[in-house]
């Protein structure tokens, strides 16, 4: 089963990222994540990146992932 600490992982090894926080009960996950890659990016061009960095994953092993994706300036703004 996937945990959250996998998909956490799996962003990092294919995404630079300042921050990652996944949360998830093994079917849903819910991401934080941060990146200077998401600098001047829309929405859609965003997920795409994090899609990418998961790869096949995205379709076998998770099923339901909702993104919050942040530059590291938007980060600083929340915190």
């Amino acid at each position: 089963m996937v945990t959250p600490e996998n998909i956490q992982k799996y962003i990092a090894d294919g995404l630079s990222c300042e921050h990652i926080a996944v949360d998830g009960d093994g079917h849903h996950f819910e991401a934080v994540i941060v990146s200077q890659a998401f600098e001047g990016k829309r929405l859609v061009a965003r997920h795409q990146l994090v899609y990418g960095a998961l790869g096949d994953r995205m379709r076998q092993e998770i099923h339901a992932l909702s993104m919050k994706t942040l530059t590291p300036a938007e980060w600083a703004q929340q915190h």
